[in-house]
Parts: structure tokens; sequence; C-alpha cells
């Protein structure tokens, strides 16, 4: 993403900040997914499998597909690489963040392209 800083920005209308610390597991593969994340400082896994396949750095999205995925499941599990702060939009506030604020939808889904580019080039 060109900006993700700017993306995270709007979580900063939502609730105070998880903090979660290294190791913990922020959400499992296959559960139900209510909200999506904007992560403030740290680093996270994401591991389908068993397997890690993207590791998510400060200022980036993740977790948007359980917001737009008709049954609304975890493609992954998100594990905190480090101690990390983290923002997050519950479908509700999703939706009105991409129909107010068009950048807001574009960068999410360039992050989204992004993230299956570099998973392509895996295969």
């Amino acid at each position: 993403m060109s900006e993700p800083a700017r993306t995270v920005s709007i979580f900063h209308k939502a609730d105070a900040p998880l903090f979660k610390k290294a190791g913990e597991t922020i959400f499992a593969e296959g559960e139900a997914g209510e909200v999506m994340y904007g992560l403030l400082t740290g680093k996270v896994d994401l591991v389908v499998k068993g397997k890690v396949v993207e590791t998510i750095q400060a200022g980036d999205v993740f977790g948007e597909g359980a917001l737009v995925q008709p049954s609304g499941t975890r493609a992954s599990t998100a594990i905190a690489r480090s101690d990390c702060s983290l923002v997050y939009l519950n479908q509700e506030r999703f939706l009105f963040a991409i129909q107010n604020t068009p950048m807001f939808a574009i960068e999410v889904m360039r992050s989204y392209s992004d993230r299956l580019r570099r998973l392509k080039h895996l295969i």
C-alpha cells in the first residue's frame, strides 16, 4: 500500500485499541469474524494450516475478508508476532467507512490485492 497509516487512521474513531502480547491469537481460521483490524504497532503473522503465509506490518489492515465473504468465517489464524496494538471495525462501521470515505475502500482493496499478488508468486 502506498500509505498504509492513512488507512488505519479511519479506525481511530473506533473503540480503544486492543493490546496483544507476542504469541497471542487474535483470531482463528474457520471461526466467525465480526471485525477487521488495523495494526497500529507490532507485527502479526497470518497462518494457514499451520504455516505462516504472511506477516502484517504496522499500518496495514487484515481480517477484512470475514466482513465481505457470505460465510463470514476467517480464512487464516492471526497470531501476534510481537507485542502489538490493534484497532478494529465491525461490519456496520466498515460499511459506513467505505461509503463515506472512498479512499478507505480503495486502500483496503489495494491491501487485499497486494496480499493476493504475493501469495500468487509463492505458487
